[in-house]
């Protein structure tokens, strides 16, 4: 009984320690060159080196800032299709999207760590939106960086962002 405990315990630990902060590589860091002459556009494939998931920027100051810099971009290019006024209390969907973006403000990639199942067509047409819109301003100082943000979609196809929002009607 007391070795199973220990071994739990031992395990927590472990565990713990590999989410510290300090065990993971420094997202800031520049990476050293691989001496490749690949253009910089050129994606390369699956490399030993490489890691298994995608990191996401963290949530810092500088990036929420520049989360409503993109935010009003979007909205500019697209005033049509924001909705006005409080959203509705239920919407059609809630999509929660990754935008990567490098040093001049290009997205790069747009991925979802939220779909709704019940409408995949609302995550392509998202994906169209942001990518329509690049380059978005430049970072500066930030950088090339992931950041995320939350869209909510009207059945009528306009939407609002939640860095953005006016709020969710009561009814």
């Amino acid at each position: 009984m007391k070795t199973t405990l220990f071994k739990a315990a031992l395990l927590a630990a472990g565990l713990s320690l590999s989410a510290c902060s300090i065990f993971k590589p420094d997202a800031a860091a520049p990476t050293a060159s691989r001496g490749t002459d690949k253009p910089a556009d050129e994606v390369s494939g699956p490399s030993a080196e490489a890691p298994s998931a995608r990191l996401i920027t963290m949530q810092t100051p500088a990036v929420r800032a520049y989360r409503k810099v993109g935010a009003r971009h979007i909205y500019n290019a697209y005033p049509k299709r924001i909705y006005k006024g409080k959203i509705p209390p239920l919407v059609y969907a809630v999509v929660v999207t990754e935008t990567d973006v490098d040093a001049t403000g290009r997205v790069t990639g747009v991925h979802f760590s939220r779909t709704p199942s019940h409408a995949p067509e609302v995550s392509g047409k998202i994906a169209e939106l942001i990518k329509e819109a690049s380059p978005l301003p430049n970072p500066g100082k930030l950088g090339a960086h992931t950041y995320v943000d939350t869209w909510l979609w009207d059945k009528s196809g306009q939407f609002q962002l939640d860095t953005l929002t006016l709020g969710q009607r009561s009814r």
